[in-house]
């Protein structure tokens, strides 16, 4: 369970904690901790084993293994790890929950036809 391979990934620490707003163009990596909010439109989030996220995400792609408080907006897909405890209302077209994650919210399916009319 580390980081995905990515040419273009951005990684945070297991010792750094950003407060604010938090946008790119690469896939990111956290295992610090982040409060505020994340933007990655088209690409994904990692919330490794020891990351900490209070912030709204909307992101391509999301995967939690360590903690995300907070909305979770992903245009692709949702995976929580064993690990994950995440409490928020999660909005996606897929979802992958493994056994032992945690999950206090509601969960949305949007098909394509919902996503490319704008909800």
């Amino acid at each position: 369970m580390s980081a995905p391979l990515s040419a273009d990934l951005a990684q945070i620490g297991k010792s750094v904690v950003i407060k604010g707003e938090l946008s790119g163009s690469e896939d990111l990596y956290v295992d610090g901790h982040v409060e505020g909010s994340i933007a990655l439109k088209n690409n994904s989030l990692t919330v490794g084993p020891n990351g900490s996220v209070k912030a709204t995400v909307d992101a391509k792609g999301v995967v939690v293994q360590g903690k995300l408080e907070g909305n979770v907006q992903a245009s692709d897909r949702v995976e929580l790890r064993k690990s994950a405890v995440v409490t928020g209302d999660i909005s996606t077209q897929r979802i992958s929950i493994e056994e032992g994650a945690y999950l206090k919210g509601k969960v949305d399916i949007q098909g394509k036809a919902e996503k490319a009319a704008g909800k």
